[in-house]
């Protein structure tokens, strides 16, 4: 992968989105900047009411921060925060197909290359053009940027001679109710939070937006400051174990050892390399557990750059595949986060989380979620808005690859090779969910029957066509013919219809 040279316009005013807050952002410590807070934004859907707080409060911080450097507008839109300003800008192509669309047609707007991933979209495409028809799979994309960027490796090959660690990481939960590793960083909430939260009460009074979700304490990083703290703390007192339960699922610990780095990441106040260079010293240095460095690491430059680059290098009709046929809409439970009604643990926990966090860790998002979507066969492009809609990290090139692809198998397998769909039986191995659960795991039909476990089945038969040609789910399939069962839950599950379980 070639290097790119840096680009560079000092004096013009550079306009920042609101996930293009850090200093990389910028092409030096005093150039102008232009910030615009638009409230339309929120009115094109519901989004969680943290997530919105997160964004304002991320911007009005960063204006507070450049003082008289930056010119900060509050409006409707951005068409007139432009007019406000005044001034000809530049600005990092944006995050999303139509915002890059809009900024393309503006006047008097210098658009940039994109930053913040640890290769350019240019690097991208010439990797991809040496592939030739290849699959584009993300391990290999992974391994040349750790050669590109020199990172655990030890000459040509990969430190401790293996390249992934998967093997050694990803336990079952152990057996308590937490794990044994200190609370994350917590941020300290401030008066810009206290307008933030005013404003947002009074814009819901008036009636100018509706949001999901439930407020509470800000969780999340907004500024650089509160992002480099979180990054030490979750280095220095979490790291060690995070690879180990990186895939487990506790009820009573929803933080369980991960980073919490993904908000202040997508809101462009730490660059991914800076992450993951400052992960392998530290690894280094005190001698953290390889496996969960590696998988810390491949999480920040692997699979968030390869998600960044394939939304741009599949196009913007790749959100409307959907090879699985699935024609459900959302229903009002699950649209709305209303977990109470929900009776099985582990979809009552994790929708939970959703409504009072607007954040669960990616296990939950697609063992969960996107299984209980999947099975269900809700639209996978309304359930990639509703992910990115309600997810405090979430935005539309985070979550249409993530989902339409991974979680929903709607591409017939360019992102993965077989759908992640799964019974009872894996959630109870790596959760205790299901302990007290009124449903059993082990049961397909009947008052106890595990609707995940019966949902699998009937998804599987509902689908045998479309994956009879895949060999990864061959011995899957092979099972419906030894469920005697099996006209019983086809018939359970068209009963039990859209309510929630």
């Amino acid at each position: 992968m070639a290097q790119d040279l840096p680009q560079t316009s000092p004096a013009t005013r550079r306009w920042l989105f609101a996930d293009q807050l850090g200093p990389h952002f910028l092409d030096g410590p005093h150039q102008p900047v232009l910030l615009i807070e638009s409230r339309d934004v929120f009115t094109r859907g519901r989004f969680h009411r943290r997530k919105a707080h997160l964004i304002l409060s991320a911007l009005r911080h960063r204006a507070a921060e450049l003082g008289d450097q930056c010119v900060f507008v509050r409006t409707g839109t951005y068409r007139e925060g432009l007019a406000e300003c005044g001034e000809r800008v530049s600005v990092c192509d944006p995050t999303s197909y139509p915002a890059r669309r809009f900024v393309r047609r503006l006047p008097d707007v210098e658009v940039l290359a994109s930053r913040g991933f640890v290769v350019s979209e240019r690097q991208f495409a010439e990797w991809t053009a040496r592939r030739g028809e290849g699959r584009l799979l993300m391990e290999d994309f992974y391994r040349d940027v750790r050669r590109h960027h020199r990172l655990l490796m030890d000459g040509s090959g990969p430190v401790g001679g293996t390249w992934n660690y998967d093997h050694d990481n990803r336990e079952a939960p152990p057996r308590r109710e937490s794990l044994d590793v200190a609370e994350p960083f917590w941020p300290t909430e401030d008066e810009i939070d206290e307008e933030v939260r005013a404003d947002l009460d009074r814009w819901e009074r008036d009636g100018d937006v509706r949001f999901t979700g439930t407020d509470g304490p800000r969780r999340f990083a907004v500024t650089r400051r509160e992002a480099l703290s979180g990054l030490r703390r979750f280095l220095s007192e979490r790291l060690e174990q995070f690879g180990v339960y990186e895939d487990a699922m506790l009820a009573g610990d929803p933080w369980m050892a991960h980073s919490l780095l993904s908000v202040p990441q997508n809101l462009g106040l730490l660059d991914p390399l800076e992450v993951a260079r400052r992960a392998e010293e530290f690894g280094r240095e005190h001698d953290v557990r390889l496996a969960s460095v590696e998988g810390f690491v491949r999480q920040v430059v692997g699979w968030r750059s390869y998600t960044w680059h394939l939304y741009w290098h599949l196009g913007r009709e790749y959100k409307r595949r959907n090879a699985l046929g699935a024609r459900n809409t959302l229903p009002d439970w699950f649209a709305d986060l209303d977990a109470d009604a929900v009776q099985a643990n582990c979809l009552r926990h994790v929708l939970g989380g959703v409504r009072d966090e607007g954040w669960v860790h990616h296990i939950p998002r697609l063992m969960v979620l996107g299984n209980w979507a999947l099975q269900r066969g809700y639209r996978p492009d309304e359930l990639a808005d509703w992910f990115w809609r309600n997810f405090v990290d979430g935005y539309d090139w985070v979550m249409t690859t993530n989902v339409v692809g991974m979680s929903q198998h709607a591409d017939h397998g360019v992102l993965a090779t077989k759908p992640y769909a799964s019974g009872g039986a894996y959630i109870d191995r790596m959760s205790d969910f299901c302990g007290g659960c009124r449903y059993d795991p082990k049961v397909r039909v009947g008052e106890d029957a595990c609707p995940f476990t019966a949902g699998y089945w009937n998804f599987l038969a509902g689908h045998r066509e479309e994956l009879a040609g895949n060999r990864r789910m061959t011995r899957a399939l092979s099972g419906l013919d030894r469920l005697r069962d099996l006209d019983g839950v086809l018939h359970q599950e068209a009963e039990r219809g859209d309510g929630p379980p």
